[in-house]
């Protein structure tokens, strides 16, 4: 409603201003040719002119976006609007002799009299005052259909990065259950109490990764936390042979990471640095502040290997939610040595959710 009144009180000003501009014009064209008006004359004759004019506006308005002249439309368009903008014309005069007649300025003066006069002087006139109308219409026509084109294409965009996301996401549970539920499998029959705890410790992250999926980030210590859960299914899995040590500064609690993301990178360390191997393991997570970045950094004492771009799902999930939320703004790298293992870094934004929200 306020957006509406504000809209009329804006048009009513659009008018008067332009009453103003050439009642300003009278005033001084009269003076300059020895007739001179008074300004008060000036005012009311313009004004009354031009509020006419705002007046018939409203139809005219109308039929512009009724019908458009457009490439597909302006052939059965263009007959009517030329139709319309002589009686755009016709209809001035009538309530402009109407309103002469009101006015009484300068003695009596019949209805007929006011009509033709109105009829020579600004017949023309009133026609291009019509198709003014019409062209300003349009183009705010126009840019009104741009601006919805953009909001929709916006909205479309999100909705499908959105999905995208969370089709990357619903790949990585399944890849992750799949394994899990592989290792609870080989404990069943060799230790039943530690595939109970794997179950327990399942169920309660399955519950959360239920609960989160609408969630793209989340604060770097909520992420840790889940990866905690995933780390103790493997600490019961692997026992003694596996040590995971971290190395997060205290400030980076709070900022916002990719929700499930530091799960599927220890798990590819797990699986690929520490899994094939009888010796001792050890995964070291750690999280620093770099500039205006996040630096994360996973690093295992495997083997490493040469071919960095043979990817697993996690890796590759990953770096895809990675674009996704950070198109141009991340760097993701995953540095191999021989026998000292794989180190993955990936670098994003650092935000916060209390920049966020003051954003």
């Amino acid at each position: 409603m306020r957006k509406q009144w504000l809209k009329w009180i804006l048009l009513l000003g659009l008018w008067t201003v332009i009453g103003l501009a050439f009642a300003s014009q009278l005033y001084l064209s009269r003076a300059k040719i020895g007739d001179p008006v008074s300004w008060r004359f000036a005012l009311g004759r313009s004004l009354a002119d031009w509020y006419v004019f705002a007046l018939l506006a409203l139809p005219a308005s109308w039929l512009a976006r009724r019908f458009p002249l457009e490439k597909q439309t302006w052939a059965p368009a263009l007959p009517l609007h030329i139709f319309a903008s002589a009686l755009f014309s016709l209809s001035w005069m009538l309530l402009r002799a109407w309103v002469e007649q009101l006015e009484n300025r300068g003695g009596p003066v019949s209805f007929s009299a006011a009509f033709s006069h109105a009829l020579v002087a600004t017949f023309v006139f009133n026609l291009l005052v019509y198709w003014v109308v019409i062209s300003v219409s349009h183009t705010v026509n126009y840019y009104r259909k741009y601006q919805e084109r953009e909001m929709r294409a916006a909205a479309l965009e999100k909705s499908l990065s959105e999905a995208k996301l969370q089709a990357l996401q619903m790949q990585l549970n399944p890849h992750f259950l799949f394994n899990t539920l592989h290792a609870i499998s080989s404990l069943v029959h060799k230790d039943a109490e530690a595939a109970d705890r794997m179950i327990s410790r399942l169920s309660d992250l399955l519950r959360y990764t239920l609960e989160s999926t609408a969630e793209h980030e989340v604060p770097l210590e909520q992420e840790l936390q889940v990866l905690d859960r995933y780390l103790e299914i493997e600490q019961t899995r692997f026992g003694a042979r596996l040590t995971v040590r971290k190395q997060i500064a205290p400030e980076t609690l709070t900022v916002l990471v990719p929700n499930l993301i530091l799960q599927p990178l220890v798990e590819n360390a797990i699986k690929h640095g520490i899994e094939p191997h009888s010796r001792p393991g050890l995964i070291e997570i750690s999280a620093q502040r770099r500039d205006q970045t996040l630096v994360l950094e996973i690093r295992d004492n495997g083997k490493g290997f040469k071919d960095t771009k043979r990817e697993r799902v996690g890796i590759s999930n990953t770096r895809e939610r990675l674009q996704q939320l950070y198109p141009s703004a991340h760097k993701f790298e995953m540095i191999s040595a021989p026998q000292e293992g794989l180190t993955v870094r990936l670098q994003i934004p650092w935000r916060t959710a209390a920049t966020e929200m003051r954003g």
